[in-house]
């Protein structure tokens, strides 16, 4: 009877430190603090060159012909954008969530797509040299149009595009 008061009462006291814990430090558990949103917008011509767009959100975006140049997209969302003849040479799209993206044209020359989800997006007449793919999740008759193209070398990652394709 005693070993079960005490396993009670440890139990009573760990759900209060849990509570206590909760509400002097209440974070919401995935939400995004001071995320810009570019959901829907007008960006076509406009200049991200370097810039830090950690976490952004372009959902349905019209960026055609958007300078991304060297851009740190990491975790950024881009699903249904339109990027024709849009410029991501060297920019970081790490974990990016690419889906449904029209990416006809662009130039991805040296551009990081590692672990991105890159689903139902097109990439015709783009230009994907020294471009890294490594673990991105991208739809096979894409990857084998891509693997037509593949060359180069990631200058950052060091990873070679048909590499990180997985071309034969």
């Amino acid at each position: 009877m005693n070993k079960i008061l005490v396993k009670l009462f440890s139990l009573i006291i760990i759900v209060m430190l849990a509570w206590f814990w909760v509400i002097v430090n209440p974070q919401p558990a995935f939400a995004q603090v001071n995320t810009i949103n570019y959901n829907n917008a007008n960006l076509e011509n406009r200049d991200f060159a370097n810039s830090d767009l950690i976490g952004v959100n372009f959902v349905a975006a019209e960026m055609r012909g958007t300078n991304f140049q060297g851009a740190n997209l990491t975790n950024a969302i881009l699903t249904k954008g339109v990027l024709l003849k849009a410029n991501l040479s060297g920019a970081n799209l790490t974990g990016a969530l690419v889906d449904r993206v029209t990416l006809d044209n662009a130039n991805l020359k040296n551009a990081i797509f590692t672990e991105a989800t890159l689903t139902r997006s097109r990439f015709y007449d783009a230009d994907i040299t020294g471009a890294d793919f490594t673990d991105a999740i991208i739809d096979r008759y894409q990857v084998s149009l891509l693997c037509e193209r593949a060359d180069g070398i990631n200058p950052v990652t060091g990873v070679a595009t048909r590499d990180s394709l997985g071309c034969k």
